[in-house]
């Protein structure tokens, strides 16, 4: 017999109130919460227990349940995932002295980053990002000098720790050299386009995009957030991608 999803789940909540489902969508959901405590807390360190960020990812589920609004466009399982995950960092704002600015701002360029990198199958450039977030690239510095503030870190030494990719910090400096005139009118309109491509693909497709790339989730685990099998999450990624990626070789 088939596992009722979340969604399933979340419907019949609506619906009538049952407790069980609600019950049942916090015993499905709960690995993802950790999964999301455990991917900050190795970011952050000890600056805040485990088991606090766990109880915070756990309150941000059950808030989602009562504030999740399908108008909105987007699955019940993507809207759970961003509350768990805003729910954790909102526990470790009370260890961090920069302001709430500043720490959005720094979420903005994480998520950016990742879902280009995925997306076009490589590094974004900092234009590119700086594109997608529809500010300028001194801005895009800016931003990225504020989030970086107060952290004292060799040129030489590897930011793995901080932004969950390989390099020196020395290599993420801003590049001095001036852009060929047409480079941000061209990362404008690539971006105009990967968000209407986005906005276009069937809600599965999107929801399994922002568990890979905004979250970070293995297909392993997307596949038993979603109660699907391994292969059927890889072939949806693949299928989303592959539409995505054409859109922008067709511009």
């Amino acid at each position: 017999m088939t596992a009722t999803t979340p969604e399933v789940l979340w419907q019949r909540f609506r619906a009538t109130g049952d407790p069980e489902a609600r019950a049942e969508i916090l015993t499905q959901l709960l690995g993802l919460v950790h999964f999301t405590a455990r991917k900050i807390a190795n970011r952050v360190g000890d600056a805040v227990p485990y088991d606090d960020l766990v109880g915070a990812g756990s309150l941000g589920l059950v808030q989602a349940i009562g504030g999740f609004d399908p108008d909105r466009g987007v699955s019940f399982v993507t809207y759970a995932t961003q509350r768990v995950h805003g729910a954790i960092l909102d526990e470790l704002r009370a260890a961090d002295w920069r302001p709430r600015s500043v720490r959005e701002r720094a979420r903005r360029i994480d998520r950016a980053t990742r879902t280009l990198h995925g997306v076009l199958d490589r590094p974004p450039t900092p234009d590119e990002v700086a594109a997608s977030l529809e500010i300028d690239r001194d801005t895009y510095w800016q931003w990225r000098s504020d989030a970086e503030a107060g952290v004292t870190v060799p040129l030489d030494a590897g930011i793995a720790a901080l932004e969950g990719e390989g390099g020196s910090l020395a290599e993420r400096l801003p590049d001095t050299v001036t852009p060929l005139p047409d480079e941000d009118v061209e990362a404008d309109e690539r971006q105009v386009l990967l968000r209407e491509a986005i906005r276009e693909l069937p809600e599965q497709q999107r929801t399994v995009l922002a568990l890979s790339y905004y979250e970070g989730l293995s297909q392993r685990q997307i596949a038993e957030v979603l109660h699907v099998t391994e292969s059927r999450i890889s072939q949806i990624r693949s299928a989303a991608v592959k539409t995505l990626r054409a859109r922008l070789a067709d511009a």
